[in-house]
């Protein structure tokens, strides 16, 4: 039997549904074969009513699920009163919930009901009922709001994503507080069977947009998703790409803000990153306090940005073509500095730029690896003595370790890391290019960079918008590398439903 036939076979089995019986044995039997060799699956019998005369069986993960006694949790209060009423009544108010128990749902099969309690939830078979009961518990343990390392702000909230999808939907409702804002589930992964959201505003979300990666979704079939970097290279149309198509963002103002511009954010369970999508260059290189600041000190260090994210792709590269090839366009003193500064060193100029770039990524690396503040105290101090001891050895020249330094200082200005990422990887790319060609190679490496950033899209979106326009307007745009100030951003980015464009008006119903 060929491998595809297996895996459908396997597929057609998993899928096999059985229906909850009128009879709880039966559906004890079933549900204990389920979930055979589980350990930390609890199976507890018990009898209700008044006079205990009505079988159950309340099924739950070992640590998502509180004291059942208690009348503080939910699951407890239930039993509790359903002990308390009458033999005859319990059935009946299980039926109808009249209990009114929250978010209590009825499953019609054993895999549904086996699917409801792996989210955390406790499951009630009730003698002589034909449905499971699903019941919300405390559900599984987990960290709850915390500040975000990453993406740091002047001014601005400071609370970060957390790991439940359902506390991340809640800190996008609590910022945009409207009943327009949509939130639709999936599940992804046939094994882990994951809770991935999509966020947007009914009104200014694209409804084309939304299909799109309702069908990208649909269109793998994985065994688990445990992060939203999986979703984000599996539903990406350019793979080949160093730059993302998904912006990544830890934080539930900045997801605020893009679906308030029309675009969606997808939010995936045990994940604090969340995608926005469409997305493009400007959007990478703009930050939530940017419009906390003055538009004055917001297009300054916008500015400041873009230029970064520049030279952390081109600046040693073109360091090799300036000393390697192109020494006329240097002032005399420059040069003299430059050849004084080099004497000694035994290797060429490409081999010291490599060596240098090398080590700064390790320490990059051992610096994140590292916990805490060893962390830290690795990328300043090893950073340092790295550099010092490799001039004073004259491996390298003291120039270099300056360029080299300066370049790591640009790639961490750029505000996202995965795009960040693109510019570091690009960078060698360059160093070869200028080594080899010089000031030639620089500007074919520039050429190939924006052909394909100008054919680069992000679910139909030019990832160069506003530079570029492909029919919609896009050269309109106001706020991209200029941050005007907030009385001229009248209208929402090019994201959003062309109906709903207008975001400010005076109150007298006129535009600012």
């Amino acid at each position: 039997m060929s491998d595809n036939k297996k895996a459908k076979q396997n597929t057609k089995t998993q899928n096999q549904q059985h229906p909850v019986s009128q009879n709880i044995d039966e559906n004890i039997r079933q549900y204990k074969a389920l979930f055979s060799e589980c350990s930390d699956i609890k199976m507890r019998e018990m009898l209700l009513g008044r006079e205990m005369k009505v079988r159950c069986m309340v099924a739950y993960i070992e640590t998502s699920v509180g004291n059942m006694m208690l009348e503080k949790s939910v699951l407890g209060e239930t039993l509790n009163r359903l002990s308390q009423m009458p033999s005859q009544q319990v059935l009946l108010c299980v039926e109808r919930n009249s209990l009114g128990i929250s978010d209590a749902a009825p499953m019609d099969t054993i895999e549904m009901a086996a699917d409801g309690m792996l989210t955390g939830d406790a499951i009630l078979f009730v003698d002589g009922y034909d449905k499971a009961l699903k019941i919300p518990d405390k559900g599984y343990p987990g960290m709850g709001v915390t500040e975000t390392d990453s993406e740091k702000v002047i001014r601005g909230s400071n609370e970060g994503f957390a790991e439940s999808v359902k506390v991340n939907t809640a800190l996008i409702r609590k910022r945009v507080r409207s009943p327009k804002v949509k939130v639709k589930e999936k599940k992804v992964g046939v094994r882990s069977k994951t809770n991935v959201d999509l966020v947007y505003i009914e009104d200014l979300a694209d409804p084309g947009l939304l299909k799109t990666i309702e069908e990208r979704l649909e269109q793998f079939e994985i065994d688990g998703v445990l992060d939203s970097g999986s979703v984000e290279q599996l539903t990406e149309e350019n793979w080949i790409s160093p730059f993302p198509q998904f912006q990544t963002t830890l934080r539930p103002d900045r997801a605020a803000m893009a679906i308030m511009e029309g675009r969606i954010v997808l939010l995936t369970d045990n994940s604090p990153a969340a995608l926005i999508l469409p997305t493009d260059y400007n959007s990478f290189i703009q930050t939530s306090d940017d419009y906390y600041n003055r538009w004055e000190i917001a297009s300054f260090t916008r500015l400041l940005r873009y230029v970064a994210s520049f030279l952390s792709m081109v600046l040693p590269g073109l360091y090799l073509a300036v000393t390697n090839f192109h020494t006329q366009i240097l002032p005399t003193s420059l040069l003299l500095s430059f050849a004084a500064a080099r004497q000694g060193v035994p290797f060429p100029g490409l081999i010291e730029v490599l060596l240098m770039e090398l080590s700064f990524e390790l320490l990059r690396e051992a610096g994140v690896r590292l916990p805490g503040a060893m962390g830290n105290t690795i990328g300043i101090v090893g950073g340092l003595i790295i550099g010092q001891a490799a001039v004073d050895a004259n491996i390298v020249s003291a120039m270099v370790v300056i360029v080299v330094a300066f370049t790591a200082l640009c790639s961490f200005a750029i505000p996202n890391e995965e795009f960040a990422t693109a510019f570091r990887l690009l960078k060698f790319a360059f160093i070869f290019m200028c080594a080899f060609f010089g000031f030639y190679g620089f500007l074919l490496g520039l050429l190939f960079v924006l052909i394909h950033l100008s054919h680069l899209e992000s679910f139909g979106i030019p990832y160069m918008t506003p530079f570029v326009d492909s029919g919609r307007g896009m050269l309109g745009e106001r706020d991209s590398l200029i941050r005007p100030p907030a009385w001229v951003l009248n209208r929402r980015p090019i994201y959003a439903n062309p109906a709903q464009r207008v975001r400010l008006r005076k109150k007298g119903g006129s535009k600012k």
